[in-house]
């Protein structure tokens, strides 16, 4: 398996990572951490790859994904919504048994 990432993703990490054109080899790191009321969340950065690391990509856009965190988000689709009211990723992740209310943090 593997993660996708959308085209709407795809064009926002390539924007971010064009805003730092003084550090190459970027790519969104997306982890899960502890934390939340449900007992694991997302974290996401720019970063470079590092040993270990899974690489997944769409159009000249790497999201980087440790892997410990790739146990959790295997199969995972990454998009991105860009709204009037909220702006930013979305991750549908097949492996969530429960989310809190908020949808900051899940449980699988």
């Amino acid at each position: 398996m593997a993660i996708t990432v959308s085209p709407g993703a795809a064009a926002k990490i390539r924007s971010l990572v064009a805003a730092q054109p003084e550090r190459s080899g970027l790519g969104l790191r997306v982890k899960v951490v502890g934390g939340g009321c449900s007992g694991l969340q997302y974290k996401m950065d720019l970063d470079v790859e590092r040993p270990g690391d899974k690489i997944f990509g769409e159009a000249g856009a790497q999201v980087i994904v440790d892997r410990k965190s790739f146990l959790y988000l295997n199969g995972t689709e990454l998009d991105y919504h860009e709204g009037l009211m909220q702006s930013g990723f979305n991750l549908q992740n097949p492996n969530v048994k429960r989310s809190c209310g908020c949808g900051a943090s899940f449980t699988v």
